[in-house]
């Protein structure tokens, strides 16, 4: 499906936002946590899922926080990768009506190489087909709804980042880096000022915040919640990505899954009280 949206930059009325955690790793109280990430949105009156972790606990945890998956009206993936998806056949069984917002380069086609081998990382086997009517494979600068969008990697020559950590797409034409033209980040016009919501943001955060500000060159960035894939990378590389994000201006970085602790700490310290940890159960308002 290809976008229809174009950006003018023209004033519109923001909405209210409350962000659920429904997974991520880090578990609270009765909540349990796994390798994956799900956020449910309430955004004015639209109820938004973005992604669905890696099996069927973010149903059973929001079942347990009170909120209803028969009432979702739009369903995101921000990449092709199982840890996000693998919890997509079981939303389609517990909710009838709403479509799964998928890139239209996402396919069944995403490995890591672990030494020699190839391990399949990537969407569940065979959903392409089986929920063919349910998922819409959109393009370009997409409108959601009003207010809400999903943005495409827009930064060249970032098969070099897949190169780095291993991670390949298999094509007709044989083996390659993966690219992240799967990837697509979920972009929320609220009161405070724009929230992007990008889940392992594998293009690079800063790549994603300046793709972002392209996009709404009127818009201010306020806020940025994902996990920013920081689990295996050195200090020093984290430390300057800390101080990256800080010059560029954002008022809010919400981070966990993929980040892991040990980057999260630090983090805390170069960016201060403008971070915060992702867990099952948190609520963000804007």
């Amino acid at each position: 499906m290809q976008g229809l949206y174009f950006y003018t930059g023209e004033y519109k009325e923001t909405m209210k936002t409350k962000i659920t955690v429904a997974v991520d790793n880090i578990g609270t109280d009765n909540l349990c946590g796994e390798w994956g990430l799900s956020l449910y949105i309430e955004y004015g009156d639209t109820k938004i899922l973005a992604d669905s972790g890696q099996s069927d606990l973010f149903l059973k945890n929001l079942e347990s926080l009170g909120i209803d998956v028969k009432d979702i009206d739009y369903a995101t993936l921000s990449h092709a990768h199982y840890d996000h998806a693998n919890g997509m056949p079981y939303f389609f069984e517990a909710n009838s009506k709403a479509k799964f917002y998928l890139r239209d380069a996402a396919e069944e086609n995403a490995y890591k190489k672990v030494w020699i081998i190839k391990k399949y990382i990537g969407l569940p086997r065979h959903v392409l087909e089986t929920y063919s009517d349910r998922i819409e494979k959109v393009s370009g600068d997409y409108k959601l709804t009003e207010g809400a969008y999903l943005i495409p990697h827009k930064t060249p020559g970032l098969e070099a980042i897949g190169k780095r950590e291993k991670m390949l797409v298999k094509t007709k034409k044989g083996w390659k880096p993966d690219d992240f033209s799967h990837e697509q980040s979920l972009v929320l016009d609220t009161d405070k000022g724009l929230v992007i919501i990008n889940c392992c943001s594998h293009g690079g955060v800063i790549n994603i915040i300046n793709e972002v500000r392209a996009t709404f060159p009127d818009k201010h960035v306020y806020g940025i919640i994902g996990g920013f894939h920081l689990f295996n990378k050195t200090e020093e590389e984290i430390r300057t990505l800390g101080k990256k994000i800080k010059e560029t201006g954002i008022d809010y970085v919400c981070t966990g899954h993929c980040t892991g602790g040990r980057a999260y700490h630090i983090l805390k310290e170069e960016l201060g009280d403008i971070v915060h940890q992702l867990k099952v159960g948190l609520t963000m308002e804007f």
